[in-house]
């Protein structure tokens, strides 16, 4: 068994125009939401093996938020360029390559690969859009990450930060 835990970075601040896309950080609201749900993921769920990243400031800074409340080692963090402003097909590219020693993977990312990724994946929801500092985990019936196909995913939970509020 394998299992995606994917987390749409948390909201991000749009305050200075001056900054590229990029490089925006997260609003405070995108702060607490990142700590509120890195705190319910830890309270109730393990730790993945693995974490990767966007290296798109407001992903990059959610998912330092979570793997320190996670205490998970931040130097461990896998960033890649390529998942910023990805597609579905170059996200799942990411899964498959991921080590076959990793029984679990949180991905922090954007959408809409997130969301798009998580339909194709999977038959029991459809997100119309996957919300700032949402987690959906996806389980797959395989031995190694390449076996995932569209579809066959089972969602084991998705929470929302509004669920909170």
């Amino acid at each position: 068994m394998k299992q995606l835990i994917f987390v749409r970075h948390a909201k991000s601040d749009w305050g200075d125009e001056g900054l590229k896309d990029i490089d925006r950080p997260l609003s405070p609201r995108g702060n607490a939401d990142a700590y509120t749900m890195s705190e319910w993921y830890s309270k109730k769920h393990d730790v993945p093996n693995t974490i990767i990243s966007s290296d798109a400031t407001r992903a990059l800074s959610t998912a330092m938020v979570f793997a320190r409340t996670m205490n998970f080692p931040t130097n461990d963090i896998t960033v890649l360029q390529h998942l910023y402003e990805s597609t579905a097909k170059t996200l799942k590219d990411v899964v498959i390559q991921i080590d076959n020693n990793h029984q679990s993977a949180m991905i922090f990312c954007h959408n809409p690969s997130v969301t798009n990724l998580v339909n194709e994946l999977t038959d029991d929801l459809f997100f119309d859009e996957i919300p700032t500092c949402a987690i959906v985990a996806v389980e797959f019936d395989v031995n190694t990450w390449k076996e995932l196909t569209n579809k066959k995913g089972k969602i084991l939970f998705n929470q929302f930060p509004k669920e909170f509020k």
